[in-house]
């Protein structure tokens, strides 16, 4: 009978989008490759990244530094809204503000995004099976990053919301059998350079 062991599960939005979204700019390639710099001595065994052509150009760019990990695209890790709370779900203080940024998703997305969220923690999340531990990297959108965050931390389902996360930054979360999900890194930028940081943030959130 096998055991289980440690999965980390390295999480990454998608370098800097072109104004058309239909790609990466010249400072979201640098931030991949930087990204993928850092992270070329871990010993992954897959790259996850979403199907559009951002996620995937910044996992390509990433791949490049890695040494032979696979890479797989998957709807799973792409971009998508997770959960759309109710009203008397939300904090009466923020309520108006979150309802009012999620008035335009359609009735197929509710269905379907909730859909492929359940899927992401059924295959991103938890102790793995056997007796090595596992390094997985997820390269998607910030949608899913705060969603996994929200879950690590067992905070209510609509507490995706809010958690927003820079271009190429990095977040890792460890899942040890017999123990709480631990988040040992978020939003972690120390491998770029000042100006290739907080991409796409207004200068108040600069820190």
């Amino acid at each position: 009978m096998t055991g289980t062991a440690t999965r980390y599960l390295y999480l990454v939005r998608h370098g800097e989008a072109s104004p058309d979204e239909g790609g990466l700019t010249e400072a979201g390639r640098r931030q991949a490759i930087l990204l993928g710099q850092r992270l070329r001595n871990i010993p992954f065994t897959v790259v996850h990244h979403g199907p559009l052509a951002r996620a995937e150009q910044t996992a390509r760019l990433i791949g490049k530094q890695l040494k032979n990990v696979p890479l797989h695209c998957s709807e799973v890790a792409g971009d998508y809204v997770p959960y759309v709370p109710e009203e008397d779900e939300l904090p009466a203080e923020s309520a108006d503000f979150y309802l009012s940024f999620l008035a335009g998703i359609t009735a197929e997305e509710r269905k379907h995004g909730p859909a492929l969220a359940r899927q992401a923690l059924d295959l991103f999340t938890g102790p793995v099976d056997g007796e090595e531990d596992r390094h997985e990297l997820v390269v998607t959108h910030n949608f899913l990053v705060a969603w996994l965050v929200r879950d690590a931390m067992h905070a209510p389902k609509w507490r995706w919301l809010g958690l927003n996360h820079c271009n190429a930054a990095l977040t890792v979360i460890r899942y040890a059998p017999g123990r709480s999900a631990s988040t040992l890194i978020s939003n972690d930028m120390r491998h770029l350079p000042d100006e290739l940081r907080w991409t796409g943030f207004p200068p108040e959130l600069h820190i």
